[in-house]
């Protein structure tokens, strides 16, 4: 069976003794000439379920006919960044609702938030009764047909990238950036890249002992979320035979019927792979969303591929994964979209009574892209997949941080956290 390495690739790595440099904010070395968007409007809102008023946490939010995006948060809340033109339309997705369109001119801006109520979608059975219901099959023809499904040309993106360590129920390091990405055709064996523009992070060294979960990679690392054009665990051929399918329903994603389909791991294979769902569009057999996890049943086996390093005397256990991805269709091309992965280990000393449980999170969410004029990162300029994304960004404070670039708005518990660090920083420098 070929070696997994996407394991390396996508998961959190625990260090000994790195210890993540204290500072308030931070703001990235590397930088290009940017065209500066001087006119914009920020609109903040969020998105909720129109019978339960339950938040819809990370739906889509689009500007209708440009590449101009973002998601909610964990809250359902949404903050997106538009140029000042009344004529620009939003449009508010999420899976099994309807797309709701809303004119930039009928929403309050600049603080005034906005509530935008999505309503549960149905399904015609005869959008899918014409339509092969193998899952065995629909997979196959999803390897068939990516090659007209995703994108043959290289596209520039602009991306926030959030990561965030928790231990038990305290934040101890939070990093952000504004993100310049490759992105490489899917048909090429071409990697993809990317390049800070700007961040910032926090960390309170106070609370993270001796022992520090770091992402491995950043940026990178939630690029290789992208299966399709990281296919080699589950997306070939010789993938596919080691997982078990099935179809489990329908769902209605950005207004178009798609498949849900079920995998588990088959059963004699012992290296730990994955169990999860595919959505995969019933018209194009392009998957447009996937969510999924480590097969836990040999937690051991799983510890060996997670930790890097441990001192003596300690157990990791890795108690949970889960991982997302998800694409945007576009003049019948789909493109990467938005990625977030989000692992927890317990820690167990020997000398000690209570175990320490650690959460690591990470996610991106492509803002804008182009297929024009586009350029490669430069190698020196490029994150590489062994570098730590927090050692890239150096100390800044600036209340308006982003200016115009869209971002994906915090939640209550990282508003918070950032609050607390804030305070703690500026205590530090007295």
């Amino acid at each position: 069976m070929k070696n997994n390495n996407l394991y390396l690739k996508i998961f959190f790595i625990m260090v000994m003794g790195l210890i993540i440099s204290g500072d308030m904010f931070a703001a990235g070395s590397n930088k290009k000439d940017r065209k500066s968007q001087q006119d914009y409007i920020a609109i903040k809102g969020k998105v909720v379920d129109m019978e339960t008023d339950v938040p819809l946490i990370f739906a889509g939010v689009a500007v209708k006919e440009s590449n101009i995006a973002t998601v909610t948060n964990v809250d359902g809340e949404f903050l997106i960044k538009v140029p000042q033109d009344d004529n620009l339309v939003l449009v508010f997705s999420f899976l099994g609702y309807k797309n709701k369109e809303v004119p930039v001119s009928s929403m309050h801006q600049n603080g005034q938030k906005n509530t935008i109520a999505l309503e549960p979608a149905t399904i015609p059975i005869k959008e899918i009764v014409v339509k092969p219901i193998d899952p065995d099959y629909i997979m196959r023809a999803v390897l068939r047909n990516i090659g007209n499904n995703y994108p043959d040309v290289p596209n520039d993106m602009s991306a926030f990238y959030r990561e965030t360590i928790r231990k038990n129920r305290s934040y101890v390091s939070i990093g952000e950036a504004v993100v310049d990405i490759f992105k490489a055709p899917y048909n090429s064996m071409r990697y993809d890249a990317a390049k800070i523009y700007k961040g910032r992070k926090n960390s309170d060294n106070t609370r993270l002992d001796t022992v520090l979960f770091r992402l491995q990679g950043g940026p990178v690392t939630a690029l290789d979320l992208d299966l399709v054009k990281n296919p080699e665990t589950i997306l070939t051929s010789e993938s596919l035979a080691q997982y078990d399918f099935s179809l489990t329903g329908v769902v209605i994603i950005d207004d178009k019927p798609n498949y849900i389909i079920n995998f588990v791991q088959r059963s004699g294979i012992s290296i730990p792979l994955f169990t999860g769902k595919f959505y995969v569009d019933v018209n194009s057999y392009a998957i447009s969303e996937a969510e999924f996890g480590v097969n836990m049943t040999d937690k051991a086996a799983v510890a060996s591929m997670f930790v890097r390093k441990k001192p003596i005397g300690m157990s990791v256990t890795p108690e949970a994964t889960e991982y997302l991805v998800r694409y945007k269709e576009s003049k019948g091309k789909w493109y990467f979209a938005y990625s977030r992965a989000e692992v927890k280990f317990k820690v167990d000393w020997k000398r000690k009574l209570f175990k320490t449980t650690y959460t690591t999170m990470s996610e991106m969410a492509i803002t804008d892209r182009t297929e024009e004029n586009v350029v490669k990162i430069l190698g020196k300029d490029k994150l590489k997949p062994n570098e730590f994304f927090t050692d890239e960004i150096a100390a800044f404070a600036d209340p308006d941080f982003w200016g115009e670039y869209n971002v994906i708005e915090p939640d209550q518990s990282i508003e918070a956290a950032i609050r607390r660090l804030n305070r703690k920083f500026k205590l530090s420098e007295r």
